[in-house]
C-alpha cells in the first residue's frame, strides 16, 4: 500500500470504444516455436493427478442459467493445498458460451488483485472479437479471497470510507499511524475472513485454474489476462508450462521486479499518463491549466498540496475531498485516454474549490456506489493477496530513500507510492515463498500485450514479461491507457483472436 492508502496495480479496467484499425501483420512462423494445438474439449486425463487431488479434478460441476446468455457453477478447491485432505472452499465461476461451436473454454481474469472476472465476463460480448466469441466459452472466474468466491472481508462500508479517505505525512507520527493502521486492517480481515485469509496468494489462485481447465474439460489451459491477470497467468505457466494453451497476458507485471522497482516504475508510469493527458489538455479549448507543460504539472502539483492542507468541499458534507481520494480521482481516468474530457471537467471544478466531480471519480476507481454501499471487495482483497505475494522494504531509512528517488523520477506523482512495505509490516500471515520457475520453460508461445503510455503496467513491464518468458512474444500498442485487447484497435484484436482461433503467432511485433 502507497502513502496514499493504496496505489493499486491496475485495479480498473476501463472499457473504451475500439478505434484507428490497424492492418494485420501476422504469420504461421513463432519467435519461440509452435504455437499449442488446436483445443479440444476430449475428457483430459488424470496422469500424474496426486490421489489425494483427485475429488477436486473428478468432480462434477453444475452449470446453471444465471442471466440472458450466461451460466454459473461453484468449483470446490483445497483451502490449503499443501492440505488437499482438509477444508475445501469454492471457486465462483460464470461463463458465456460459444456462439458458435466451441473449441474450448478461455478463462480471463480482469487485474486487481481482487478483480471480479465473474463481473467483468459481463462485458466480454461487447469489447472481445466476435471471432474469439464465435469459436469459446469465455470463462470469468473470482480467484480465491474475491467476491463470489470464498472471499475476503474487512470492513464495513463506513470503515472503508475513513481508510481511503485517509492522508499520512511522512514525518515520524504519520508513519507510525500508518502502521498502526495497517495492523488494525490485519487484525479485522483476520476476525471477519478467518483461515482463508491466509490462502488468497497468487499461487494458490493459479493451482485453482488447473482445477478449473480440468472440470470444463480441456487438455490445456486458454487463458486472457489483464494487468494482475498477467501475473496469475505467468504463475500458472511457471507451474503448469506443460499444461499452457494458448495464453495473452495483457497489460504486463514483470515478476522479476521488487516492490520498490515496481512503485518506482508505476509512478513514473502515472507522471508519464498525466503529463500525456496535460500536453493534449493545453492545446484544446477550455482547458483549466496555463502555460507550458512543466508549468501546468506544477499547477496540479500545487493543487494537492493545497488539498493536503484544506480538504475541498464536495456535494457530500460529511465527505470533503482529501489529497488521497484527489489522488485517486486523477489517476482513474488516466486508465484511457476515452476519459481525459472527464478529468478536464474534474480539474476545472477542483481548482475553483469544489471537489465533488474528482470524488466522484475517486469512488469509481474505489467501486464506491452513490448509496454509500461498496460494490465489490476489491480493496480488501487487493491488500491481502499482495500481502502475501510480495512486501516492500520496512527500514525507515531505507524507505526514506526509496521515497525520494520515486518522487525525484515522479515529481507530481510520487509522493503517493511511497513507503509501501508498511502495510503488510503487521500481516496476521507470513508471505509465501515463490517455487515456480518465472520462466515458464517448455510452454509453448505466449503473447505478452504492452501499451506503450500505460500508466499502471508501464510498457517496461511487458518488454521484461516478455523477456522473462522462456516463450514470450512482445505485441506494442502505441497509445495511451491501461491494457489494449478491446479497447484499442483492429490491430490488436485481430492479432489475438487469430492466436486464440488459429494458433497464429506473429513472427515480429506487429506494432499496432
Amino acid at each position: 500500500m502507497a502513502r496514499a492508502a493504496a496505489a493499486m496495480l491496475g485495479t480498473v479496467l476501463v472499457l473504451a470504444a475500439c478505434a484507428d484499425p490497424a492492418s494485420k501483420v501476422q504469420t504461421e512462423v513463432s519467435q519461440g516455436g509452435s504455437a499449442s494445438a488446436a483445443p479440444t474439449t476430449a475428457a483430459p486425463d488424470l496422469d500424474g493427478i496426486a490421489p489425494e487431488l483427485l475429488p477436486f479434478y473428478e468432480q462434477t460441476v453444475d452449470w446453471t442459467s444465471c442471466g440472458s446468455g450466461f451460466e454459473c457453477a461453484d468449483i470446490m478447491v483445497p483451502l490449503d493445498w499443501d492440505d488437499p485432505t482438509g477444508e475445501t472452499i469454492t471457486i465462483g465461476a460464470k461463463r458465456h458460451p460459444a456462439d458458435e461451436t466451441s473449441m474450448g473454454t478461455i478463462l480471463i481474469n480482469p487485474g486487481g488483485p481482487g478483480g471480479s472476472g465473474v463481473d467483468f465476463v459481463e462485458y466480454t460480448p461487447f469489447i472481445f472479437g466476435t471471432e474469439l466469441l464465435d469459436n469459446f466459452d469465455i470463462l470469468g472466474f473470482d480467484p480465491r479471497g474475491v467476491g463470489e468466491s470464498s472471499a475476503v472481508s474487512c470492513l464495513t462500508d463506513a470503515e472503508r470510507d475513513v481508510a481511503d479517505a485517509k492522508t499520512y505525512t511522512t514525518d515520524d507520527a504519520g508513519l507510525a499511524q500508518m502502521a498502526a493502521d495497517a495492523a488494525a486492517f490485519g487484525e479485522a480481515c483476520l476476525t471477519n475472513t478467518g483461515a482463508v485469509l491466509g490462502e488468497v496468494d497468487t499461487q494458490s489462485a493459479a493451482r485453482d485454474m488447473d482445477v478449473i481447465r480440468q472440470v470444463v474439460g480441456d487438455e490445456k489451459l486458454n487463458y486472457l489476462g489483464f494487468s494482475y491477470g498477467t501475473q496469475l497467468g505467468a504463475t500458472y505457466a511457471g507451474l503448469f508450462p506443460e499444461k499452457v494453451g494458448r495464453m495473452v497476458l495483457d497489460g504486463a507485471i514483470d515478476l522479476r521486479l521488487t516492490p520498490h522497482e515496481q512503485s518506482l516504475q508505476q509512478a513514473v508510469g502515472f507522471e508519464n499518463a498525466l503529463r500525456a493527458y496535460v500536453t493534449d489538455c493545453l492545446a484544446s479549448a477550455g482547458c483549466p491549466l496555463t502555460g507550458t507543460v512543466d508549468e501546468a504539472m506544477a499547477q496540479v502539483k500545487s493543487l494537492f498540496d493545497k488539498i493536503l492542507a484544506n480538504p475541498l468541499p464536495t456535494n457530500d458534507p460529511a465527505r470533503p475531498l482529501t489529497q488521497t481520494l484527489a489522488f485517486y480521482g486523477i489517476a482513474q481516468p488516466l486508465y484511457s485516454q476515452a476519459m481525459w474530457p472527464t478529468l478536464t471537467a474534474a480539474l476545472t471544478d477542483a481548482l475553483n474549490g469544489d471537489g465533488t466531480a474528482l470524488l466522484a471519480s475517486a469512488d469509481s476507481y474505489n467501486s464506491r456506489n452513490p448509496d454509500g454501499t461498496y460494490a465489490d471487495n476489491q480493496g480488501e482483497a487487493f491488500r491481502a493477496i499482495n500481502c502475501l505475494d510480495d512486501r516492500g522494504e520496512t527500514d525507515r531509512a531505507t524507505m526514506d530513500a526509496e521515497a525520494a528517488e520515486i518522487i525525484a523520477a515522479a515529481p507530481t506523482m510520487g509522493e503517493f507510492f511511497g513507503y509501501g512495505g508498511l502495510g503488510c509490516e503487521s500481516w496476521p500471515f507470513p508471505q509465501v515463498d515463490q517455487n515456480f520457475d518465472l520462466s515458464a520453460k517448455g510452454a509453448p508461445p505466449i503473447l505478452v500485450i504492452g501499451t506503450t503510455n500505460d500508466p499502471a503496467t508501464p510498457y517496461v513491464w511487458a518488454e521484461g514479461l516478455a523477456d522473462q518468458l522462456d516463450s514470450g512474444v512482445l505485441v506494442t500498442y502505441d497509445g495511451e491507457g491501461h491494457t489494449a485487447y478491446g479497447t484499442s484497435n483492429a490491430c490488436i484484436l485481430n492479432t489475438v483472436d487469430d492466436y486464440f482461433v488459429n494458433g497464429t503467432v506473429p513472427a515480429s511485433d506487429p506494432m499496432c
